[in-house]
């Protein structure tokens, strides 16, 4: 058996990486053949080009390099109907991916499935019904999101998020971050603001006024954030002018040990102010209370908001069926509410335990009892081919 696999960014060469593993656990002897990042290298797949090549996101950003992703487009095509695999697995990257699979589709009977479901649950739904024309299967992250896929004409299997596979920290290194940081019993406030420098200009000042505001409610807090390898110098410079003597964790020399600390920092935290995203779940994973503030420009607000399909962005609030964690967005986006959203979840234990609940049940809905989601995913595509 043959699968042709195409992973455009990190987080998707770790999808690929998994699944392969999957895939040669439930049927030895499959072969692979793509575009692949370090992870699914290692599992045995040469790379027909190299994946950052694809690593590209925004319309400014996109244009320049149009020609070339154009010809990678192109040659991907080629090599896919070359080799003629028994099926072509696209994973994210939706740009990209799902221009490859109408490509394939239209000049093969070659399967077509993409991994990571478009989020057609919150907006433009019309996504599902052309997708419909040349996806035969979708693996999807979230638990709520088959229907959707179904409903427009495409077999979608929840095969769970990667999520509840990540390594949580251990009572004992919880215990030795707060004593090599000094923290003591001080409260920690955990502040995530983001992985771009656009978010991360744009929240910082509005953060910065939250926390003076919970310093002054919560005297003993301690501010810990986390910074994303891409804007670390950022962060750092930004932090020295923030309250609550901010102890800001740089990855640095030692990856490892780089990985250990956030984790341990992620279930030390007794609550969290995070910008709108996936961190949600990485907290939720650790058991840490939070709140989600995210602001943009007006227009961006005017659009987003009128297309919107739900009531809420935070996915703790979507798979858990409830609205337990607050959000400020757009115009709510305010440091006053923010900071007493804040106060109450590192004061009150009533507060805090209502959104463990949630994110207890967050985590089984998304498959920390079951199967790892790699096999679940491998098993879904096997069973899809038969």
């Amino acid at each position: 058996m043959r699968i042709y696999l195409l992973a455009g960014e990190p987080s998707g060469d770790k999808l690929g990486a998994a699944i392969m593993a999957g895939l040669k656990t439930l049927s030895p002897g499959i072969e692979f053949r793509g575009v692949a990042g370090p992870l699914m290298q290692a599992e045995g797949m040469a790379s027909l080009f190299s994946m950052d090549d694809l690593s590209v996101m925004g319309i400014s950003e996109v244009l320049p390099r149009y020609p070339a992703l154009k010809r990678r487009l192109n040659e991907a095509t080629h090599d896919v109907l070359d080799w003629q695999p028994n099926a072509l697995l696209t994973i994210d990257s939706p740009d990209f991916s799902l221009r490859l699979a109408k490509r394939v589709k239209a000049a093969s009977d070659i399967r077509t499935i993409q991994y990571v479901a478009p989020s057609v649950w919150a907006w433009r739904p019309g996504r599902a019904r052309k997708m419909a024309r040349y996806i035969d299967q979708v693996l999807a992250l979230l638990p709520f999101e088959p229907p959707y896929m179904e409903a427009a004409g495409v077999r979608c299997d929840f095969v769970g998020h990667p999520v509840v596979t990540e390594p949580v920290a251990s009572p004992a290194e919880v215990e030795d971050f707060r004593v090599l940081e000094g923290l003591g019993g001080r409260r920690i406030l955990l502040v995530l603001p983001g992985s771009r420098q656009s978010e991360i200009e744009r929240m910082s000042p509005v953060f910065a006024e939250a926390l003076a505001e919970v310093a002054r409610r919560v005297p003993d807090v301690r501010v810990v954030v986390p910074a994303a390898d891409a804007v670390a110098e950022m962060v750092v410079e930004i932090a020295k002018t923030w309250p609550g003597d901010p102890l800001v964790l740089v990855t640095g020399a030692n990856a490892e040990a780089a990985r250990v600390r956030k984790r341990a920092a992620f279930a030390a935290a007794d609550a969290a102010l995070a910008t709108s995203g996936t961190v949600s779940l990485e907290l939720a994973a650790s058991g840490t209370p939070m709140v989600i503030a995210y602001d943009m420009s007006w227009l961006s607000w005017q659009i987003m908001s009128r297309l919107a399909r739900v009531d809420t962005v935070t996915l703790v609030n979507l798979v858990s069926g409830t609205r337990v964690i607050p959000e400020f967005l757009g115009p709510e986006c305010e440091p006053q509410p923010i900071a007493a959203a804040l106060a109450e979840l590192l004061l009150d234990p009533v507060a805090r335990e209502a959104q463990i609940d949630a994110m207890s049940d967050t985590m089984m809905k998304l498959g920390s009892a079951g199967e790892p989601p790699g096999i679940r995913a491998a098993r879904a595509v096997l069973d899809g081919l038969r």
